[in-house]
């Protein structure tokens, strides 16, 4: 441990008791740690006791060239400091949460004869209704996904809605009303947009009961497909509250469970309006100073709710655990957002449940991070950097295409989020009617397919689509998403180097070419991703190449027809069970006799 060049005694003989900010620099002059005190000189003298001071601790104390002190009127109004300096100075001791730079929101163009849904993320510069912030891009897409299926909103662009001759694709799979062929009327769309938002406003109990109003109507005018399509709407509206609404839920509530093991803590929010579960999310952060629960969580909400003014605070906040700060939080939340705020640490009922299960995930999600050596999360934050992205992407999908001379060609897709690959999330396309050798086409096929399945919801659509090609593969994968009205997927195109040199790739994020260090983590993370989309594909066109060399064989063999094939498929449950067969074990086959058994088996041998 390096020696003290600070004098401590020196410093604290004279010290104010004052409520203020302390930031401790080294010898560098490099900020270590901002702190806020209600009582200056009893928080500062703390760090320098004889003992009691964990390890962390003691080695940041150890580094301390010199404390500046900054005293202001009172507690409050040092708490909103210490977050702004933080926020500046991103000391490497306090807990440091990344700006998302702007917060995800879904937009309805309420000004427009036939309004538009769409996602949105940035400044608020377009008319309409704005809802949100949601907690991460996946939560709105969810909810998207959701609306589009209960009312049928359409989510194209002006342009693309202005030139439609007939209903697209949306239409087909019941995610749209078609209004740009006016096969619904302006009125009636006007009130399933209306519905739409008070469903986005937590009032879904009311948009139950006038639906149910609207099918008792048709009923009576002997309008009964009319009647059919809102018994269906309330189906499905009612599934969504099951799923997405609390039980005993009221208003506005955030719930942050913790868990810390090796030096590393996890928070994971629960984001709850109008009763309805909007998301959640992870937090990881190295625990530096070997804070407590109740001290992490007062750190971290400061952080949470101050770094940013669209950070909307509910009236309702449930934490793992209070600290003798959190009384101070709530007079800041409060001032900030005009009204009383409550943050809860021991609570009954219902709501201890919840923060139960929030704690419980936080342990579970922890356990994971901390396994993956990798520290994928890591890589993820540098790839945000690189690839300049307003928010940290949740979920990533990379494609390729594998096949021998244009022979059994497949294509993988393989997902992977902060906590690493989703292997539950792989998917393989065998592809067909195309030229063989094509992969242009092949990869086309296969976006297309998987993101058919997509909008209508078989998972949530990724941040970024990494695709295993050059430009021309890009702009195929554009020409495909733009086509099914895909929106806010970032493409990026990984060209390889010469003679395939690792290191040597060429990048295109959308159109453009980029430059990404591939010894960065960011470039760590994209060849991971690729190589394991290249290793699934491969895997897959072997299996795929296998079965169906196999399976000509036992075409190619004089007495052995369809009915006699499947027979031996169902004895032997696959062709490599075929083909390990003895002459006297095919003969056991109903409906083979010796001498064709015989026969097959000098076929296959």
């Amino acid at each position: 441990m390096e020696e003290p060049t600070f004098d401590a005694e020196s410093f604290l003989k004279h010290l104010t008791r004052k409520p203020g900010i302390y930031r401790m620099r080294d010898a560098d002059d490099r900020v270590l740690y901002v702190g806020k005190a209600r009582n200056l000189k009893s928080r500062v003298s703390s760090y320098f006791r004889a003992a009691g001071l964990a390890t962390k601790t003691m080695a940041m104390v150890a580094k301390i060239h010199r404390i500046e002190i900054t005293v202001v009127q009172s507690e409050t109004e040092a708490l909103l400091l210490e977050q702004s300096l933080i926020k500046a100075e991103r000391p490497p001791y306090n807990i440091l949460l990344r700006d998302d730079k702007s917060y995800p929101y879904i937009h309805i163009s309420t000004q427009a004869q036939y309004p538009r849904l769409s996602f949105h993320r940035g400044e608020k510069s377009r008319q309409g209704k704005y809802f949100g912030p949601f907690p991460s891009s996946g939560a709105v897409r969810a909810s998207l996904n959701i609306l589009q299926k209960l009312f049928m909103i359409r989510n194209c662009e002006e342009s693309y809605f202005k030139n439609r001759s007939r209903p697209c694709l949306q239409h087909q799979i019941k995610r749209c009303s078609a209004p740009c062929v006016e096969m619904i009327d302006p009125e009636a769309y006007g009130e399933d947009v209306e519905l739409a938002m008070m469903f986005l406003d937590g009032k879904s109990d009311a948009v139950l009961k006038q639906i149910k109003a609207k099918m008792d109507q048709a009923s009576e005018n002997l309008a009964f497909e009319k009647a059919a399509r809102y018994r269906d709407q309330i189906k499905q509206l009612r599934k969504v509250q099951e799923r997405q609404y609390v039980h005993g839920a009221a208003g506005d509530v955030d719930i942050f469970g913790y868990a810390e093991s090796g030096g590393q803590s996890c928070v994971q929010g629960v984001f709850v309006r109008g009763g309805r579960v909007l998301g959640q999310r992870t937090y990881y952060h190295k625990n530096d100073l070997s804070l407590d629960a109740g001290a992490y969580l007062e750190a971290f909400l400061s952080q949470y709710y101050f770094a940013s003014q669209a950070r909307e605070v509910p009236k309702s906040i449930l934490v793992a655990e209070r600290s003798e700060e959190t009384e101070l939080l709530e007079q800041a939340l409060e001032k900030r957002a005009g009204r009383t705020v409550k943050i809860s640490g021991k609570v009954r009922g219902q709501r201890a449940r919840w923060l139960a299960m929030a704690n419980d995930n936080a342990v579970l999600n922890l356990r994971t991070h901390l396994a993956d050596k990798s520290q994928v999360l890591a890589r993820f934050q540098n790839l945000q950097d690189v690839l300049n992205l307003e928010a940290m992407p949740d979920r990533l999908e990379c494609f390729d295409i594998s096949h021998t001379m244009g022979e059994a060609t497949v294509a993988s897709c393989v997902v992977f989020n902060e906590n690493g690959p989703l292997s539950s999330e792989y998917r393989r396309f065998n592809i067909e009617g195309i030229v063989g050798g094509d992969d242009y086409a092949a990869m086309e096929q296969a976006l297309r397919r998987r993101y058919t399945r997509l909008i209508k919801g078989e998972s949530p659509l990724p941040d970024l689509l990494v695709i295993d090609g050059g430009l021309g593969q890009v702009r195929r994968a554009i020409s495909v998403l733009e086509g099914l009205q895909v929106e806010g997927v970032k493409i990026l195109g990984i060209a390889k180097g010469p003679d395939r040199v690792v290191g040597m790739e060429r990048f295109f994020l959308g159109t453009e070419e980029i430059v990404i260090d591939g010894r960065s983590e960011a470039g760590h993370l994209l060849q991971h991703i690729r190589d394991e989309a290249h290793r699934f594909a491969i895997t897959g066109h072997r299996q795929r190449r296998s079965m169906q060399r196999k399976k000509s064989e036992l075409e190619q063999i004089p007495g052995v027809g369809p009915k006699r094939r499947r027979q031996l498929l169902l004895y032997f449950g696959s062709p490599a069970g075929i083909r390990g067969a003895g002459a006297e074990e095919l003969a056991k086959v109903p409906g083979i006799s010796h001498k064709v058994a015989q026969d097959i088996y000098a076929a296959l041998h």
